[in-house]
């Protein structure tokens, strides 16, 4: 470990950590089917010396830059659906401010205690959830029909169109607002909740769902990002290496899910998320320092 003439460690030492674990980050979240947001708030806020608040900041940006590069192509291919996701995206980029707004005001061990409790629920959502390729939706409900939230999208793997609707739409929407609440307030970005609400709640074929989950986190994390922009709480040190390597190691993570069992790495995920939701329950109760 590098070190400063009086003893500390050099200022630039932490960027390069930072870098080094995105990047390593980035290559296991891709076959996990899980944000990078998710992995980085947890870890890097019990582990780096940064104050909570830069590090959720960044974590959103994390989030973001996966989003924002993959929206385009998944909108071109027909895997993202606009219909489905901008009623469902307004809701939670609503609350996704509100949870910023709130998280700030917060005193940081309350933040951090609320942390570990909420990435070993993410755990707990992440072990039980049974995805569905095809769900069975036998009929539209009525905001769903109102909205026109339906369509046709081409399954490249069968050769065939798929043809889609969904129900519980209701439902769906609360559930989009406390996601945007926790992605807000967190800094996790949404990816891990995204999916198994539009999958398993609402109807939507699994690929479609992986799709639009994308679509959305570009909308909701963008209203939460500004929000900690506005209040000063994004160090460039903090988010810039962290982007970089996680986008760098998500491009090796899209080539490891063709070779690599994704279960084996799914599994992997869930143990360093129950290590890092138990460094923040601890930071934050005072039980592990």
């Amino acid at each position: 470990m590098a070190a400063a003439p009086g003893g500390e460690v050099a200022w630039w030492w932490w960027p390069l950590a930072l870098f080094c674990l995105c990047f390593v980050l980035g290559m296991i979240a891709v076959p996990a089917g899980v944000g990078g947001g998710v992995l980085f708030v947890p870890l890097v806020g019990g582990f780096f010396p940064f104050h909570l608040d830069f590090v959720r900041s960044a974590g959103l940006l994390v989030a973001l830059a996966g989003a924002l590069a993959a929206g385009p192509g998944l909108l071109r291919a027909g895997l993202a659906d606009l219909r489905l996701a901008l009623p469902l995206a307004l809701v939670a980029s609503a609350t996704s401010i509100v949870g910023a707004l709130v998280g700030l005001a917060l005193p940081v061990a309350m933040v951090q205690t609320a942390l570990g409790i909420a990435i070993l629920c993410i755990v707990v959502v992440m072990w039980s959830a049974q995805r569905s390729e095809f769900p069975l939706v036998e009929k539209s409900d009525w905001l769903s029909q109102a909205l026109r939230i339906h369509g046709v999208f081409h399954d490249a793997s069968r050769g065939r169109a798929i043809e889609w609707r969904v129900h519980r739409t209701p439902l769906g929407i609360v559930l989009f607002a406390f996601i945007g609440l926790l992605a807000g307030m967190f800094g996790l970005g949404a990816g891990w909740a995204n999916v198994p609400a539009l999958n398993l709640v609402m109807g939507v074929p699994l690929r479609l769902s992986a799709g639009t989950s994308g679509l959305i986190l570009t909308i909701v994390d963008t209203s939460a990002a500004w929000v900690y922009i506005n209040k000063g709480a994004l160090l460039a040190i903090v988010a810039a290496p962290s982007v970089i390597g996680m986008m760098l190691g998500a491009r090796i993570g899209a080539r490891l899910l063709q070779i690599v069992d994704a279960a084996i790495i799914r599994r992997m995920v869930i143990a360093i998320l129950v290590f890092a939701g138990l460094r923040a329950l601890g930071q934050g109760t005072g039980i592990w320092t």
